[in-house]
């Protein structure tokens, strides 16, 4: 029986193709205008079985509400997504290149893709979704609007890849996080990788003491990141991702940092994404 998984954006967006990847073609999804809504579904049973949320891009760098929902939220990360974003450009069948006087994305997108527009004459218009940027042209027929998005988006919706990877830097990376409800998160077999939330007493060298014992471990301190704490006098909470080799590591680093932290929250245990 296929999953049915909460995504953000529409049927051929990125979301899709990392739903796609982790849980296989035939995931069911649901598509949601914004990522609250994504947690939102993903922690109700009577909707989904999870969700898929993006977290952070190795060129835009991490996407801090998304880790602020993740703390709000009882999910757990169960898994995680490394997809490559090759942006394609997209027409109707019989269009051709000369046709095209418009093209429609997602203002990143466009961006990431300039130094390819740029070279053209074409007036670019922004649009909330690169799928949905695809499925309009489809929709309408257009004989001279392009549009930039997935192959998947291509594919779904029937449209001609004119040009592939427009993007400007090819090496763009998007990290997504396989969320699920705690009574559905199983042990991973072969888990290599922890997520964590914790906080320290604030005191002169106490982040400093965290560390020094994820590093006695050896255990890669593979992401840090910083929030602060709502209310609080200039205090922070700490994401922590950690890779291991194998699970005794990681539980014994926990073992180690527990009397050293306050309010320690594992988010989840899950394999590494290739």
């Amino acid at each position: 029986m296929s999953k049915k998984i909460s995504i953000q954006g529409f049927e051929g967006s990125f979301h899709q193709v990392a739903a796609r990847q982790f849980f296989g073609n035939d995931v069911e999804i649901i598509c949601c205008s914004t990522f609250r809504e994504v947690v939102k579904i993903a922690a109700d049973k009577n909707e989904s079985d999870g969700g898929i949320m993006a977290i952070e891009n190795s060129l835009a760098g991490s996407i801090l509400p998304n880790y602020n929902l993740l703390q709000k939220s009882h999910l757990k990360i169960t898994g995680e997504v490394y997809l490559k974003i090759n942006q394609h450009l997209l027409i109707n069948p019989g269009v051709t290149l000369e046709d095209i006087r418009e093209v429609h994305s997602h203002p990143m997108a466009l961006l990431q893709c300039m130094d390819y527009l740029e070279k053209y004459n074409w007036k670019l218009i922004e649009t909330e979704d690169t799928a949905l940027s695809a499925k309009h042209i489809h929709q309408h027929r257009s004989k001279h609007i392009a549009a930039i998005a997935s192959k998947l988006a291509a594919e779904l919706y029937n449209l001609n890849v004119v040009v592939p990877n427009i993007h400007t830097l090819k090496n763009n990376y998007t990290r997504f996080l396989v969320l699920e409800r705690p009574e559905n998160a199983k042990e991973v077999e072969g888990a290599d990788k922890a997520s964590v939330n914790f906080q320290t007493d604030h005191s002169k060298g106490s982040l400093a003491k965290v560390l020094t014992k994820i590093a006695e471990r050896d255990i890669n301190l593979s992401k840090l990141q910083s929030f602060p704490i709502p209310g609080s006098d200039w205090k922070y909470s700490f994401h922590a991702d950690l890779e291991f080799q194998n699970i005794d590591q990681f539980n014994k680093v926990i073992n180690d940092i527990q009397p050293i932290t306050e309010a320690l929250r594992i988010y989840g245990v899950y394999k590494k994404g290739k």
